[in-house]
């Protein structure tokens, strides 16, 4: 086991760095730019106003006492005429925006020096913002473990046991109405869902009942420890429903499905034939088997719901995560943010996949990675 995890673990490095690549000329072929972005801030055609201007230093762009002039030779020169709406403005300043932002260099210097600082995990400064890229993803944290966290556990804690019933009683009207239920809420949008929620029971239209925005209260740090967590759980009661909905339907299908495989499969049968309940063959003998296609998605599923969680969701209710800081990040050309979150998300993904290669192990010591190539 010991060499496999080795090989995985080495492999990770060529993918992380065709992630990384592909990502990187991408980008370079991508409209607009963070210098884009200034020049079209400073002209007055920017009509986004989600990224404050300021340097990658951390100071204002262009520097102390830079200000954007028009330049006799501004609407001719190679420095400002690559750059749309550059015209009228100083070259030197164009340059400096450059030199400032890293692009005084070609792509592949910019490219091997990203590298560089990623290996010792020093991901710079936001473009935009007087802060660290580490420092703005610990910001944000908080709120995707919130919903990843407990997306995943209210996903499972009630998908796992339906679809052990749904599978125990498979045909029957209770299987037929909920994988109606399961089906209809598979199908309604989450975001479309939790605007309905809104209007239901946030003050929307009708009832008052549920906060709107945020993770917690105004007067958080004057409750009680019993009351913290009441007023988390309060807030977190609209988004978790809208994005916990859809998700019910694959893993409770996933379920059945398992189980009714390893039902029909000749030890279950041996195992009634020698006069054991239907309980001690579902859990003694047919459980650990219909898991193991569980356990397996259980990683992945988990790591999607704590990076991504739901753009919209986060956006609706006001919840200030990591996947709406991506998000925003492409938008505003914000690079150092792209592809620090790129980064940690992919090498997060891969180490979760090699985790969950090695949970089926635990599961099912039959199960050896060692005799196949890896």
């Amino acid at each position: 086991m010991t060499s496999y995890i080795i090989k995985r673990l080495l492999l990770m490095i060529p993918t992380l760095l065709g992630i990384m690549l592909v990502s990187f000329v991408i980008i370079q072929f991508a409209p607009g730019g963070p210098v884009e972005r200034v020049i079209a801030q400073l002209t007055g055609t920017d009509v986004s106003a989600t990224a404050r201007i300021s340097g990658g230093q951390g100071g204002e762009v262009g520097g102390a006492g830079t200000q954007a002039q028009p330049g006799s030779d501004a609407g001719g020169s190679s420095a400002s005429s690559k750059y749309r709406g550059a015209q009228g403005l100083d070259p030197e300043f164009i340059k400096q925006l450059e030199k400032q932002f890293g692009f005084d260099k070609p792509a592949h210097e910019r490219f091997f020096i990203m590298l560089k600082s990623y290996i010792t995990f020093d991901f710079g400064k936001s473009y935009f913002r007087d802060v660290s890229v580490i420092e703005l993803i610990k910001e944000k944290l908080p709120v995707s473990i919130s919903l990843g966290l407990w997306m995943t556990v209210l996903t499972y804690l009630i998908s796992i046991p339906l679809g052990i019933r749904k599978a125990m009683h498979d045909g029957s009207r209770f299987d037929v109405w909920t994988s109606g239920v399961i089906v209809v809420g598979y199908a309604v949008p989450g975001f479309l869902l939790a605007v309905l929620l809104i209007v239901l029971f946030a003050g929307g239209t009708f009832f008052d009942l549920f906060p709107l925005r945020g993770l917690t209260s105004d007067n958080w740090s004057e409750l009680s420890l019993f009351g913290k967590i009441t007023d988390y759980f309060w807030h977190l009661t609209l988004p978790l429903i809208a994005m916990a909905l859809s998700a019910f339907a694959t893993t409770t299908f996933l379920t059945k499905n398992s189980f009714l495989d390893e039902i029909k499969k000749q030890y279950v049968l041996t195992a009634r034939a020698k006069g054991l309940t239907e309980q001690q063959v579902l859990y003694g003998h047919v459980f650990r088997n219909a898991m193991l296609i569980i356990i397996a998605g259980f990683p992945g599923a988990f790591i999607s719901a704590f990076f991504t969680g739901s753009l919209l969701i986060e956006t609706i209710f006001s919840l200030d995560g990591l996947g709406l800081l991506g998000f925003e990040s492409v938008i505003n050309r914000d690079y150092p943010v792209v592809f620090a979150t790129l980064f940690i998300f992919s090498l997060v993904g891969l180490i979760v996949n090699l985790i969950s290669d090695l949970t089926y192990t635990w599961v099912d010591p039959r199960i050896d990675f060692e005799t196949r190539e890896v």
